[in-house]
């Protein structure tokens, strides 16, 4: 296992704002997978699945944020909504969590409870009796430890990418979700991008035909930001220098899997992984002598492009990349294989097979559509959610799908239905992390992907496209 990823709070350090230290091992795994590792665990007595948990509605969902770096975006999002209240804001900077108090005393004339000054604060925080939900947008090494708090003390949890960083916390926070019967809700904003929208109906409704394989990727140049002070540099770089896999699947694969159905209707399998040798991170501290020098006893080990494929249950295949090193473009590939279409995304493409079925001028589908036969499937196959918020979503964090995305859950929330993602979908898709270190750490042998639906997937059917 990743051993210090799944340490306690003690052993991390850190706190609810910006800069802990990472898990405290200092070496990649090996050896043998323990069958418990692989397996699909059995259901503890007296749990409940959650794939179709409700909960009763309310008129207004009462929320409060930890972690206001990233989460002053959810702090805004949620000031802008007509139908949540943002109760309280934490953060181990006073500085931060009073500026976000303002901000939504200034949007809303009510000023938010603040929670600051320590790390352990936010405990008391999520003990208040007056909240439904918790956003969690902390360093990675809290987001098991407050998604458990926040459950065990009756609320939804809604934490940032990834959920967790080992199988045994995926299983964890299954367990918790299932045995508190409240939603463990992955924050993966990119489900809720415009082109991601618009795949996801073309998918469900029967364009791409049969599917057969998705591609995506988080392939971003964070060399400047690994190495800036009171920023997520400040414990994200740790990474680097103890693990080699792909540290960040979510937001390539979050999408390509709901495209696919997985964990309704499919399921990952197994993956085998492997990483190029590791070079970028190096180079860059020697050229540019970050921080006087501070850094550059830090050996990293993490290559710089992990390329990791997964096999589902159905047979098809999904290749996953990460790479945040390279000087390239920003890029998550999001590309979708069918019978019926072919979609590739940076900058977005679509194939079809059969053009004049849907009225284009395409004369076949061995060249792209044309960015007017583009427009025109656009024009019919839009997400309705997109279209409904697309206005209102202008100015809401990368490209308007963070406000879409707390649009969406907010709303989920109020009428008490399920979300469209629940803790399994958190789960698998946090588990390539830990499962991608094993496979490079053995020969890119191949790596069973546990089931945390336990058996579910079987039965269910893909959600519905969510309707405005």
């Amino acid at each position: 296992m990743l051993a210090g990823l799944g340490a306690s709070l003690a052993d991390l350090g850190g706190g609810c704002a910006s800069a802990p230290r990472a898990g405290t091992a200092t070496s990649s795994p090996g050896g043998v997978l323990s069958a418990d590792y692989t397996s699909t665990r059995p259901r503890p007595a007296g749990q409940k699945p959650v794939h179709n948990l409700t909960t009763a509605p309310r008129a207004r969902v009462r929320v409060a944020v930890i972690g206001l770096h990233r989460g002053m975006t959810h702090v805004m999002n949620c000031a802008n909504l007509e139908f949540v209240e943002v109760v309280a804001v934490c953060d181990i900077v006073d500085e931060r969590a009073k500026g976000a108090a303002e901000a939504v005393e200034k949007k809303t004339g009510k000023r938010p409870a603040v929670y600051s000054g320590n790390e352990n604060v936010w405990e008391q925080m999520v003990a208040r009796d007056d909240l439904d939900a918790v956003y969690i947008a902390t360093p990675w090494a809290w987001h098991v430890p407050m998604c458990l708090r926040t459950m065990e003390q009756g609320k939804h949890a809604l934490v940032e990418v990834a959920a967790a960083l080992t199988v045994d916390d995926c299983w964890r926070l299954v367990d918790a979700s299932e045995r508190r019967q409240r939603h463990c809700i992955l924050l993966e904003n990119c489900c809720y991008g415009e082109n991601e929208l618009f795949i996801l109906n073309l998918a469900r409704q029967g364009v791409f035909g049969e599917l057969t394989h998705g591609e995506c990727a988080y392939l971003h140049d964070l060399r400047s930001l690994l190495f800036t002070y009171d920023t997520e540099g400040d414990w994200r770089r740790n990474y680097h220098y103890q693990y080699n896999g792909n540290l960040y699947p979510t937001h390539g694969l979050g999408p390509v899997a709901q495209y696919l159905g997985v964990g309704r209707g499919d399921q990952f399998k197994f993956l085998v992984s492997m990483s190029s040798p590791e070079r970028s991170l190096t180079q860059y501290r020697a050229e540019h002598h970050p921080n006087g020098g501070a850094q550059d006893g830090e050996k990293y080990v993490c290559g710089d492009m992990n390329t990791s494929l997964i096999k589902t249950e159905l047979g098809r295949t999904i290749m996953v990349q990460h790479d945040v090193v390279s000087p390239r473009p920003y890029s998550r590939i999001n590309a979708l294989y069918g019978t019926g279409a072919v979609f590739f995304d940076y900058p977005a493409r679509l194939s079809i097979n059969h053009p004049k079925e849907f009225g284009l001028d395409a004369e076949s589908s061995e060249d792209w559509l044309s960015d007017k036969d583009l427009q025109t499937m656009r024009n019919k196959f839009s997400h309705p959610l997109w279209v409904k918020l697309e206005e209102r979503a202008k100015g809401g964090g990368h490209g308007g799908m963070d406000f879409v995305m707390s649009w969406r859950l907010m709303d989920c929330l109020r009428r008490g239905v399920t979300p469209d993602s629940v803790v399994y979908d958190a789960a698998a898709w946090s588990c390539i992390i830990e499962s991608s270190v094993h496979s490079v750490a053995n020969g890119s042998a191949p790596v069973v992907l546990p089931d945390f639906t336990r058996g579910l997937w079987q039965t269910l059917k893909p959600l519905a496209i969510a309707e405005a």
